[in-house]
């Protein structure tokens, strides 16, 4: 059994190349640039207007006479003489040689002239040529996840297609007997099966899109058949239940029997303990506890890393801060845990209800509070190392 910093220390350690395509931009929030994208154009790719009002050519009076309108999307390059100027909207292309927009707020207007109303600056509310960015510059680098805002920038550049790392293709084992899906009647000595569809949920949010669900009862050669198929059409395999000691315990010794290498087995923590993490050829494997929220737990910690990974991603796992703790917590036993709780402003509570098998407490959390095996008691006011659960 080991410690979860060890845990997290081989898991850091994983190296992965991930396959790439070229995908249409439009499909592409979500996913890693696995290429720089550097500017095709100049961004603006012309002089700018940022406000409604009038482009100028200074001169020393503060009356000019307006000669035209550019009105967004012009291309029409009016040529201005000192003391004229144009009428303009924003985004239009401000006239070459006009040394100024002055907004329509400060300007009165009388017919085809203008009087300027106070002081005005050279070169204002004007976006120069290449502001944001030029041409020939890189746009965002490899290894940038595309967010809305960074696919709205991307196809403000005129890019239609990128290059991605390909999310990995996931399988998902749920081992049983005891398990029936939900819709069906429950009959005694049986319970819903809640684990393939918690992990396929989770799955989606981290954008993985190519799930494949595999029911296996606890019998051997159907265990170790179902994990060799699962294993040969997939980059990462979950395995839900089998992993404990039982007597119908069957996926170590099937994962054994595959060739399958063990990275680690066994953490010393609280829920999650018999947790399996291993490679077979160059697909990962997890064998998750059976318990729904020892499941979600060991997920979040030691799977999303991965996945992110395999995803081309830089960061590793959730976001981990401090907060102060609102209530005496003493924590019963050696191993370290993770508790389910709740953040609110800058304190965290920890949730009623650490049972390894119950999800309520799970479904109303935002956050897990860590405790290391070498803390037993903690105090009201004293700040936790925080995991915000991702919304």
């Amino acid at each position: 059994m080991i410690s979860v910093s060890t845990a997290l220390s081989i898991i850091s350690k994983i190296s992965y190349l991930p396959n790439t395509k070229t995908i249409l931009l439009k499909e592409a929030n979500g996913l890693v640039l696995s290429e720089d994208i550097v500017s095709p154009i100049n961004m603006p790719p012309f002089r700018q207007s940022a406000m409604d009002g009038y482009a100028l050519l200074l001169h020393d009076k503060n009356s000019y006479q307006i000669i035209g309108e550019v009105k967004a999307g012009d291309s029409d390059d009016l040529t201005l003489e000192p003391g004229q100027g144009v009428r303009i909207f924003t985004g239009a292309r401000v006239p070459d040689n006009a040394d100024t927009v002055v907004i329509q707020e400060k300007v009165s207007r009388s017919e085809d002239s203008i009087t300027i109303d106070g002081q005005i600056n050279k070169s204002q509310n004007i976006r120069l040529k290449g502001e944001q960015i030029k041409k020939g510059d890189t746009a965002l680098p490899k290894g940038t996840k595309l967010t809305p805002a960074g696919i709205g920038f991307l196809a403000g550049l005129g890019v239609s297609k990128v290059e991605v790392y390909t999310p990995p293709r996931v399988g998902v084992i749920t081992t049983g007997n005891e398990l029936i899906p939900p819709g069906t009647r429950l009959k005694e000595g049986k319970i819903y099966e809640s684990n393939s569809l918690q992990l396929a949920a989770v799955l989606t949010q981290c954008n993985i899109k190519k799930i494949t669900q595999y029911v296996v009862q606890d019998e051997y050669k159907s265990t170790k058949e179902t994990i060799k198929q699962s294993i040969d059409n997939n980059d990462l395999v979950l395995i839900s239940g089998g992993i404990s000691v039982g007597d119908y315990d069957f996926v170590k010794e099937a994962l054994a029997e595959l060739h399958t290498e063990e990275l680690f087995y066994k953490i010393k923590q609280k829920p999650g303990k018999p947790l399996f993490f291993g490679i077979n050829d160059k697909t990962m494997v997890f064998a998750l506890p059976g318990n729904p929220a020892s499941s979600l737990t060991c997920f979040y910690i030691y799977v999303l890393p991965i996945i992110e990974k395999m995803k081309g991603m830089k960061s590793m796992g959730l976001t981990r801060t401090a907060k102060s703790i609102t209530a005496d917590f003493i924590k019963k036993g050696d191993r370290a845990q993770f508790l389910k709780a709740k953040v609110s402003g800058e304190t965290v509570e920890i949730l009623e209800g650490q049972s390894s098998a119950m999800l309520y407490t799970y479904a109303i959390a935002n956050a897990l509070v860590y405790i290391p095996e070498n803390i037993d008691r903690i105090e009201k006011g004293d700040i936790v190392a925080t995991i915000l659960l991702p919304q």
